[in-house]
């Protein structure tokens, strides 16, 4: 509930922020996040890299001081409204920006530094990508899947989705971040979309192990991924990811290609 006079008041300044995050405090969150749970760790990892996870809410007793289980802390989240719950998918996430960066506070303050590290360097990652610099991407990624490696299992494609979704952290400042697209022809792995504010260009991002880069630009235009953007018009960079599992140096390998969607 918004108190109607502050609502106009807003509306009149064209200038409002979130207040719910300043009623409570990040160090609250990073205790329920440092508990040592087997599995909770990765899935709030899972959860900043954009996915969604299951979660058994039967458990929980509604008592915030005794847990038993991973789903117990990450069902009081929800109650708190840290988390997100879709009922149907029985799945928790990451509910919209302000709450990440909430997390990112959280972990700020130590316990997380193989994911500070990837989300610290996600801003150069995107101006790497928008200047279309395939190597120094590639690198990028190669850091940031790294670092995740040390909390999910490496050689899993989610695992690498994920990757992901932490190292472009900074661009869902202008970018809506969507995983699995369905585009009528197969599903896209990662869309970013600009938001309307944004004169940025969308990024179509297909992964791929064991294969190429190329093959990856290939697939997303043979797929017609693209035509999934529906009211989208303007410049689109086409971001083609292969890793090669088997190398002992486990290098990526990025293409990154312009096209243009006509209006």
């Amino acid at each position: 509930m918004y108190n109607p006079k502050s609502v106009v008041g807003a509306m009149r300044c064209q200038d409002f922020s979130n207040y719910w995050t300043s009623t409570e405090t990040y160090e609250a969150l990073k205790t329920y996040m440092d508990m040592d749970f087997d599995g909770l760790r990765a899935d709030i990892v899972k959860m900043l890299g954009g996915e969604h996870v299951r979660v058994n809410t039967r458990s929980f007793q509604n008592d915030m001081r005794n847990f038993e289980t991973k789903d117990d802390v990450l069902t009081l989240l929800i109650h708190l409204g840290y988390l997100g719950y879709d009922s149907v998918a029985r799945e928790a996430f990451i509910p919209n920006k302000e709450i990440v960066e909430e997390f990112e506070n959280a972990m700020s303050v130590g316990g997380w530094p193989e994911v500070m590290k990837v989300l610290k360097a996600s801003e150069r990652l995107l101006e790497d990508t928008l200047l279309c610099d395939g190597e120094k991407v590639a690198e990028g990624l190669d850091m940031a899947h790294m670092e995740v490696a040390s909390i999910l299992t490496y050689n899993d494609e989610n695992s690498l989705g994920c990757a992901i979704g932490l190292a472009y952290y900074s661009a869902r400042k202008d970018y809506k971040m969507i995983r699995e697209l369905p585009t009528g022809w197969g599903f896209a792995d990662v869309v970013f979309l600009p938001l309307t504010f944004s004169d940025k260009p969308a990024l179509v991002v297909e992964l791929k192990y064991d294969k190429s880069a190329h093959a990856a630009i290939e697939q997303i235009k043979e797929r017609k991924y693209t035509h999934a953007l529906e009211g989208y018009a303007g410049e689109v960079l086409l971001v083609g990811v292969n890793y090669d599992k088997d190398d002992k140096n486990k290098p990526h390998r990025c293409v990154i290609e312009k096209m243009i969607i006509p209006e």
